[in-house]
């Protein structure tokens, strides 16, 4: 029998790595009569590069660039094995992790060091860049980036201005011959989970700002900040960014990117399943299992698991998942949906110890799934 096992990470405790890892023990503890496929995923957000790298191998590239409050932080990016693809992830550069709570406020937090992983890529010969889009910290609509790549924004007063969503609304003049020189017949992908419009009730300031710090009035500041930030780059460019799927994720970095860098906004669980051929591997096994920490009634909405759950019911699979926290509204997907839901969780318990506990609860809970599995198939 061959089983893969294909979870995103449970975040704050395991990666997508280490999930499949403690999957694999506890079915091992019960049988070796079995095939076991590990293949790590993500959905462009934290994890990707592992998970590319584990599937997919290429070179990791450190570098040191500028981080979300403008201090120098250590980062990596993936050259892909044709040596002309680089994938990179946003939260490397700009990530809500490398933010301290205290911190947190997407007014002043920069994009910039994205813009500088890109032009390290570019100088080492990537003609292709896969830009992971979760988890970011900010909501500057990818000024800070595009500054990085020779973008230059000035005030009225043609003030030359940084990179960061307090700077929007003040934005009048856009200088884009810098970039034009950098970017070149370079191919930009953006990896994204959600399909939020730039601005408005669904917008990246009203709906993710105040995960990032913000408070009712940083998010009106921001929002009317993104309404401006879109005239001027339609007024410069010609294209109309605010309603595209996708423009308001990762604080809008979609919508700068597209207006003046052509970039292509897509699914990220798609694109990533496509680099490492789920639909085959789907295919040739008989059973799945997936999860994440958490399922909710986002999960069959551009993550990990929906990108799971439609090759599985391509070709007729079952699909176990797995998740640290369930929501009530997640049962809505059993059915025709999935062979089974568990929780890995087994009591009352805080959620840091949770956390701690988290790879002991992951193989334990496939232990028993494990036996269960094989009874009915001995």
């Amino acid at each position: 029998m061959k089983i893969l096992l294909c979870p995103d990470s449970f975040k704050g405790s395991l990666s997508s790595r280490e999930v499949c890892n403690a999957i694999k023990k506890g079915f091992l503890r019960c049988t070796h009569e079995i095939e076991i496929v590990e293949k790590p995923v993500a959905d462009g957000g934290e994890g990707t590069i592992e998970a590319l790298y584990y599937g997919l191998g290429g070179k990791l590239v450190k570098t040191e660039i500028t981080g979300p409050l403008w201090e120098k932080v250590n980062a990596q990016y993936l050259i892909l094995k044709d040596q002309k693809t680089a994938v990179i992830e946003m939260a490397q550069a700009a990530g809500l992790i490398l933010v301290p709570i205290e911190k947190r406020n997407p007014r002043y937090t920069t994009t910039f060091g994205v813009g500088e992983l890109m032009i390290d890529a570019v100088k080492n010969g990537c003609t292709k860049l896969i830009l992971a889009i979760g988890g970011s910290a900010t909501n500057d609509g990818g000024t800070g980036a595009l500054t990085a790549l020779g973008v230059k924004f000035y005030d009225k007063d043609q003030k030359l201005l940084s990179g960061m969503g307090e700077n929007l609304h003040k934005i009048q003049i856009i200088d884009t011959d810098g970039i034009e020189k950098v970017m070149n017949e370079v191919e930009i992908l953006i990896a994204s989970d959600v399909k939020n419009p730039l601005f408005g009730p669904e917008g990246a300031a009203r709906v993710y700002a105040p995960q990032k710090g913000a408070n009712d009035e940083d998010v009106l500041f921001l929002d009317k900040g993104l309404i401006h930030f879109s005239k001027m780059i339609q007024e410069k460019t010609g294209k109309e960014v605010e309603s595209i799927p996708g423009s308001g994720a990762a604080g809008g970095i979609g919508a700068g990117f597209y207006g003046f860098l052509n970039a292509q906004i897509t699914s990220g669980i798609q694109l990533i399943m496509e680099l490492l051929k789920f639909d085959e591997e789907i295919a040739a096994s008989q059973l799945i299992i997936s999860g994440e920490g958490r399922i909710d009634r986002q999960t069959l909405y551009g993550k990990v698991i929906s990108g799971i759950y439609e090759l599985c019911q391509r070709h007729n699979k079952p699909l176990i998942l797995l998740a640290g926290k369930i929501e009530e509204e997640a049962y809505s997907i059993y059915g025709d949906k999935v062979l089974a839901l568990f929780s890995i969780v087994n009591g009352p318990i805080r959620e840091n110890e949770a956390f701690l506990k988290a790879e002991y609860f992951v193989e334990n809970t496939s232990y028993n799934i494990a036996k269960l599995v094989f009874h009915n198939f001995s």
